[in-house]
């Protein structure tokens, strides 16, 4: 039960992140290191699913609006993903209806979520490409290190895991305008093309 509480949270802020890639993660650190993790993770199909799956993510998150798009993909997915990953590690040994359980691991997961999709909105500003790829990069490597983290001390990761969360709110709240900004931009340009207007024509 000790491990489990933290566990359980870590799993769910990293599902808001990349929940394919928390998913093999786990699966192959279950197999190889002992770490106790709901055996559905490792099983083969379900690795390789979560591999090809890893590899889509590799790409499509790391290019200048299809990073966003994928967001837009994944707002019901990684939420469900956080609540269902919860529910797995934390019910066998947390004494609390599996419905308050998954409702948390949701709830954290669509907090992250939202915050990371806000702060690729404002990153895809910038005109250059690398800093898409390095956002994501530093995400992915940010749930390895607080899941391997975890094998050792599973309450260290979650406090880790718990600095990341409120970091990156904080963050997404200060980016929200500029988030806001390309949005109406975009409409913007979008209304311009559709009336046969170019954007920065002036209204008669």
């Amino acid at each position: 039960m000790e491990a489990a509480i933290p566990l359980a949270f870590t799993a769910a802020w990293a599902s808001g992140i990349n929940p394919y890639l928390l998913v093999f993660l786990m699966g192959i650190l279950g197999r190889v290191v002992s770490l106790d993790v709901p055996a559905a993770f490792e099983r083969v199909d379900v690795l390789v699913v979560f591999a090809i799956l890893v590899a889509v993510d590799a790409v499509a998150d790391k290019i200048m609006w299809l990073d966003s798009a994928w967001d837009v993909v994944n707002t019901a997915i990684r939420p469900i993903a956080g609540g269902v990953v919860a529910l797995l590690i934390a019910s066998p040994t947390i004494e609390l209806p599996g419905a308050v359980i998954a409702a948390g691991g949701g709830t954290v997961a669509l907090i992250t979520h939202l915050a990371k999709a806000t702060t690729r909105l404002a990153v895809n500003t910038s005109p250059e490409p690398a800093s898409n790829v390095v956002v994501s990069v530093a995400e992915d490597t940010a749930i390895v290190g607080v899941v391997i983290i975890a094998i050792i001390n599973p309450w260290v990761a979650a406090a880790i895991a718990a600095v990341l969360f409120v970091a990156a709110v904080i963050v997404a709240l200060a980016l929200a305008g500029t988030a806001r900004a390309v949005i109406t931009g975009r409409r913007n340009r979008k209304r311009s093309l559709e009336s046969g207007q170019s954007p920065g024509a002036a209204q008669p």
